[in-house]
């Protein structure tokens, strides 16, 4: 039997290479040799790159073979996955890899900033002696505000726990259980930010948390304040983050990522290296042997897998093998409601069901299950979230997931519904089913309001008190904007004027929470959300 080519484009430990052993047909090129790269690639089952090798639709189209591609970290920005998708090739990640590494440098931040470090190094390499004007504060007996209480926040809680220091914890996904089982204490942002005298912030990057501490959260602060960010540029809002540093406002921060990358290619952070009371760091969170090891043997352990033809959970675009074929067209389908569950929920359930309900039941349905939770976590957590981790970030937020079977089906030869019960009791649910020889992915309910409706990648979601005119005062407010309808269905809860209404909206681009606010205040909206599904 001929043995599958994996072509490595970079260099990779030896223990990644061990991983292939001798079933496979391991050969080396340089990745940023465009020529040597697109000759090679033609031969290759596999490529395995790390971050220098672009790997984009020209690739793909001289990779007539090819099966995945994996990239031995945890970014896919060299990586055009829609081009990879579209080419039937599996893209692979090592999503976990730098969790450890992150939270250490998240904590090594928070300890420079209080001790002077950096400023104290230059001080000394400088021939300057100024012990009294870099002195420090310790870390002892602090409070501690972790925005954002995912994996890597609670590891950094966890190695803040020897400072005996007072956790804070600002997460709408998170358990207070899991919390206190880690001695923090749940609070809202305001709170937090007024409290601590060292903020860490650990949140993915979306439209939500984009410039999530501001102006007016700095207001709240102690002066007192040393903030570090080591997640996603951007979470801190870097004009607002300069006025508080230059005004002593708050006493100081670490970055290790910024909204451009480097700092000095944008106006905003280029300011920030003119301060002295700012450690600065070159995005160094995965920069770590350790982190670069696990990641090289992560993705080769799971390209083993896509190329012996089994499921693989840390595909990106695909779920990958064992699946069946009944089941496989609603992997994406369940990505999709979990999406838009946690949109419409807006923190976790305590309790989440996953119903399957028609013919594939009588299958394995798991896959659909993984992938539900997949789309519920993405965008709530910092890392990349696969079918393996999925369930772990359920059970380390506390929640406990069921899936629920049932061979028949009312409406729809086959639906998916995800229904979730909130920490005060509120139970909200979402259901999709595919339809047609192109299995479109339909909305058929929301909070027990039954649809037909695409579930298409932007969709205006509100719920309000019918009356007259109120359809034309949201469009009107989305045609002023700029924004066209693409098609919507009203649902309505009772014929009489009056009755609660659900409109789903399907539009042509996304809506900012601005404009979505805007507009349910026109109608007096019981709530409003703009939702942006990806998959």
């Amino acid at each position: 039997m001929t043995r599958p080519v994996v072509l490595l484009a970079e260099e990779l430990s030896p223990a990644t290479i061990e991983v292939f052993g001798d079933d496979a047909d391991v050969r080396h090129v340089d990745g940023t040799d465009r020529d040597a790269l697109l000759s090679a690639v033609g031969q290759a089952d596999a490529l395995l790159v790390r971050s220098a090798t672009q790997v984009d639709a020209e690739v793909f189209a001289a990779a007539k073979g090819l099966k995945v591609i994996a990239r031995a970290g945890v970014g896919l920005d060299n990586v055009d996955v829609a081009a990879a998708t579209a080419a039937g090739v599996m893209v692979i990640n090592a999503p976990t890899s730098n969790i450890v590494s992150a939270a250490e440098l998240a904590v090594t931040l928070i300890l420079t900033s209080l001790r002077n470090v950096a400023r104290a190094d230059a001080s000394v390499k400088a021939g300057r002696w100024e012990r009294k004007q870099l002195s420090g504060v310790e870390l002892l007996g602090k409070t501690v505000g972790v925005v954002g209480f995912g994996r890597i926040g609670q590891l950094v809680a966890e190695r803040l726990a020897p400072f005996d220091v007072q956790l804070l914890a600002y997460d709408p996904y998170v358990s207070h259980t899991r919390a206190a089982e880690l001695g923090a204490r749940v609070v809202e942002l305001d709170e937090l930010m007024a409290e601590a005298d060292v903020v860490t912030v650990h949140m993915p990057k979306t439209p939500e948390t984009t410039g999530l501490i501001g102006t007016e959260q700095f207001a709240l602060a102690k002066p007192s304040l040393h903030i570090v960010n080591a997640a996603r540029g951007g979470l801190i809002d870097e004009d607002a983050l300069y006025e508080a540093l230059s005004t002593g406002r708050i006493a100081g921060a670490g970055l290790d990522v910024y909204t451009s990358e480097p700092p000095a290619s944008s106006e905003s952070a280029a300011r920030l290296l003119e301060l002295e009371n700012i450690t600065l760091t070159p995005h160094l969170g995965a920069s770590t042997a350790e982190a670069q090891e696990k990641a090289g043997v992560a993705v080769a352990k799971s390209v083993r897998l896509a190329l012996g033809g089994e499921l693989v959970p840390d595909a990106v675009n695909v779920a990958g093998g064992a699946i069946d074929d009944l089941v496989r067209p609603g992997v994406a389908l369940a990505d999709r409601l979990g999406q838009l569950f946690t949109a419409l929920a807006g923190e976790s359930p305590e309790l989440l069901d996953i119903e399957v309900h028609g013919e594939i039941a009588s299958r394995d349905v798991t896959a659909l299950k993984l992938s539900a939770l997949r789309g519920a976590f993405r965008g709530v957590v910092t890392e990349q979230v696969s079918y393996v981790n999925a369930p772990v970030l359920a059970e380390e937020r506390g929640i406990t997931v069921q899936l629920v079977t049932d061979e028949t089906s009312e409406r729809f030869r086959n639906v998916v519904t995800l229904r979730g019960t909130l920490r005060d009791g509120t139970v909200v649910s979402v259901s999709g089913t595919l339809s047609g020889v192109d299995q479109e992915h339909k909305l058929t309910e929301v909070a027990g309001h039954a649809l037909e409706v695409p579930l298409s990648d932007h969709l205006l979601l509100i719920r309000y008190d019918d009356g007259p005119g109120l359809i034309g005062q949201y469009g009107a407010g989305l045609g002023e904007a700029g924004v066209n309808i693409a098609g919507m269905q009203v649902s309505r809860k009772g014929n009489e004027r009056g009755a609660e209404a659900l409109v789903v909206l399907d539009l042509d681009e996304s809506v900012d929470r601005d404009l979505a606010e805007r507009i349910g205040e026109r109608i007096g909206a019981h709530s409003i959300h703009a939702v942006d599904l990806v998959y």
